[in-house]
């Protein structure tokens, strides 16, 4: 999941993708629920729990951008 947010920021200027390892960041873990990796967290607001296909993990990223995504 990493390295698709990853190739999504690359791809597009309108995503950025920050990558954490829980293990190292256990406040950021306890803060955002993270219990089980891989979890996307999304705008803050929505979540990806697991591995996901990439159409389905794309589909979550515009759907959590709403109209800011869109040119």
């Amino acid at each position: 999941m990493a390295r698709l947010a990853a190739s999504l920021a690359i791809t597009s200027p309108r995503v950025r993708a920050d990558i954490v390892e829980a293990s190292e960041f256990p406040a950021l873990a306890q803060q955002y629920g993270v219990y089980a990796v891989p979890k996307t967290i999304i705008n803050d607001t929505h979540e990806v729990l697991g591995a996901v296909p990439e159409a389905d993990f794309v589909k979550a990223v515009v759907e959590a951008a709403g109209p800011s995504l869109v040119p």
